[in-house]
């Protein structure tokens, strides 16, 4: 059994991980790699050829994962894709919503005339994939459910195992036998969090040889003060009754507005606040919404039960869902206290740079981050307490209050990686490979685990290892 990592290497995205068995390659992720100095369209460079790769065999939907699939299947892949029903449905969404992407920024870029000096010109402005190649991947992915072991030929098992980071998002089990003797081998994918909306807890990995896992929050504690209703519940008190301000808060489409918009209903189900207009503006997080409950049974308990004493977990009174620009554009003039959910969560595009245009400025609005702001990225520059932003080519005086809370973020943090690593019977896990994370973070995980006697070391990308 050989692995060889070829992506998320001291770096969190472009998640890629190749395992040989007797000559069977499966590939464990196809990541978008899209770090700062990363160009796109370096994606197409992949260090194998894909015709060559028999399976792949995706943990969950998130770009940084399944992103570079209809690359993969546009240069040759032509095998079967595994995954667990949600990340099916998502990851079809994502994907597509990737193309809309890719050519919003084409119509951006001037068109270069194509010369003998820049014969890569007319290359330069082609999109990473089409929609074409979303469908002939969607058209490979074959679903297996949590849980239930999956013999894909006579010496290779897998098992999909819940963790809980996003609806699906699964760590895969493989049980391999070579020579007579069987090694196992597990990948983490993203670990989610304990007691998160709506979603399933991380379950515990069967015994394993070896372990490959994410690292993002090494090193990193999640706030644990008070719970995410306490902390909601004082931001709209402060913002929307005890004065007539706006919420606005950017939230990722997929996953994060569906956990919000659920605990928010659970706050005034229980009438712990007066009602105040909510508006989602978000085609995308309306498809999401409907995958959501499409595969209820993926949900955790807490929500199946909310369901059955309150119905649906994504309507309620007190709640629109915004569809056409133009009922967007008219959020604009809603002069009552609200809470407006928008995308994207970074705020690089989307419908919540339009909010957050007309309400910058305003000294009653405040502007709840939920989730991670990468660098040099505007809700970075926000959150770092940037005096002066730039939108729509004017630069705007931040007079807009500025909150973040990471008790929405889908990660588990440095004590929930230690324990789900933990959790694996220690006696027989050999060895720990540290991914998905940037170095300072892996190194802190590193040295906590060496602590207490694993053995974990960093890979550097397309290292080798004989298992």
């Amino acid at each position: 059994m050989k692995l060889t990592v070829w992506g998320a290497a001291q770096q969190v995205t472009g998640s890629m991980h190749l395992l040989e068995v007797n000559n069977y390659k499966i590939l464990i992720d196809c990541g978008l790699d899209y770090e700062n100095d990363v160009n796109l369209l370096e994606n197409i460079n992949f260090p194998f050829l894909p015709s060559e790769i028999d399976l792949v065999v995706l943990t969950h939907a998130h770009i940084d994962h399944s992103g570079n699939l209809p690359t993969l299947v546009r240069l040759g892949f032509e095998g079967q894709i595994l995954c667990t029903p949600p990340t099916a449905d998502l990851t079809q969404l994502l994907l597509a919503d990737s193309v809309n992407i890719f050519l919003g920024k084409l119509k951006k870029k001037p068109f270069k005339k194509r010369s003998k000096k820049y014969h890569h010109d007319n290359q330069q402005q082609q999109p990473l994939y089409l929609q074409k190649h979303v469908m002939d991947t969607t058209d490979r992915m074959v679903t297996i459910g949590f849980n239930k072991p999956f013999q894909i030929r006579e010496d290779i098992e897998i098992q999909f195992i819940p963790t809980g980071h996003l609806l699906g998002a699964a760590a895969v089990h493989f049980k391999v036998t070579e020579a007579g003797q069987t090694k196992t081998i597990a990948f983490t994918g993203d670990i989610g969090r304990k007691n998160y909306p709506v979603l399933i807890n991380p379950e515990t990995l069967p015994e394993t040889d070896f372990l490959v896992t994410e690292s993002t929050y090494g090193g990193r504690l999640h706030t644990a003060i008070e719970s995410i209703e306490e902390t909601l519940i004082k931001v709209i008190k402060e913002t929307c009754i005890n004065q007539p301000g706006r919420l606005i808060i950017p939230a990722f489409s997929v996953g994060r507005t569906q956990s919000l918009v659920y605990t928010l209903n659970k706050i005034f189900s229980k009438n712990l606040l007066p009602p105040v207009p909510i508006f989602v503006d978000s085609p995308m997080a309306i498809m999401a919404t409907d995958i959501y409950r499409k595969h209820q049974r993926y949900v955790n308990d807490d929500a199946k039960s909310f369901y059955q004493k309150n119905g649906d977990e994504f309507e309620f009174a007190n709640l629109s869902y915004v569809k056409e620009l133009k009922e967007s554009k008219e959020i604009s003039n809603h002069f009552e206290p609200c809470i407006i959910i928008s995308s994207a969560g970074m705020l690089e595009g989307g419908r919540i740079q339009d909010h957050l245009f007309y309400n910058i400025q305003n000294f009653y609005a405040t502007i709840l981050f939920i989730g991670y702001c990468a660098k040099n990225t505007l809700g970075y520059r926000l959150l770092r307490g940037d005096a002066v932003v730039r939108l729509r080519g004017r630069d705007l005086s931040v007079f807009a209050t500025i909150k973040k809370t990471d008790q929405l973020s889908g990660h588990a943090d440095h004590k929930g990686i230690m324990e789900y690593i933990k959790a694996v019977p220690k006696e027989g896990l050999k060895k720990i490979f540290l991914v998905h994370g940037e170095q300072e973070s892996m190194l802190a995980l590193q040295s906590a685990l060496e602590d207490d006697g694993y053995k974990a070391v960093i890979p550097e990308k397309g290292m080798i290892f004989e298992l």
